[in-house]
């Protein structure tokens, strides 16, 4: 790869990460399993975006809103179609009525095919999970820009995620 072959990967590499959280968030799972390959193995015996799309909605359903925040993401090139990288992200998510922060690392292989990069595999490691001492679940709506306080329209102005809980 050249330079600028180089500089190419990485970004359309760190925008897997990028959409990835926006398509979690936002319960987008048609656009959440096309970032990975068609053949991506799904546990020890499975394989395919079908049943990474199954896999993924039964884990969506255990928790409700979730934030992923994507941070530090640390790409290592290992030929012109495979690399490895390491991306950090801070997460809050609702647990019924608790509403929990986390320290999130990926662990990931990615792979080009015909021209475009896509998730192998994503090693979900966790430091810490915590309660959040108070909860943004109940509160009364902040109609920002009014107040800066309260609940906004996200998640469910997503229609993603409207089509999501109607599954």
């Amino acid at each position: 790869m050249n330079d600028t072959e180089r500089l190419l990967a990485y970004e359309q590499i760190r925008q897997l990460a990028y959409r990835y959280a926006l398509a979690v968030d936002s319960r987008d799972l048609d656009a959440l399993v096309e970032l990975f390959v068609d053949d991506v193995q799904v546990g020890g015996d499975r394989f395919g975006r079908d049943a990474l799309r199954e896999d993924f909605a039964r884990q969506l359903r255990e928790v409700g809103i979730t934030i992923l925040f994507v941070g530090n993401h640390v790409i290592d090139l290992d030929d012109d179609d495979h690399a490895h990288g390491v991306v950090y992200c801070k997460g809050e998510l609702q647990d019924g009525e608790r509403w929990i922060t986390q320290a999130i690392q990926y662990r990931d292989r990615y792979q080009r095919r015909n021209s475009r990069w896509y998730f192998v595999r994503r090693k979900h490691l966790l430091w810490y999970g915590s309660e959040l001492g108070q909860s943004p679940l109940g509160l009364p709506p902040a109609n920002w820009p009014e107040h800066n306080t309260g609940k906004g329209t996200l998640p469910e102005s997503w229609e993603s995620w409207q089509r999501f809980w109607k599954e």
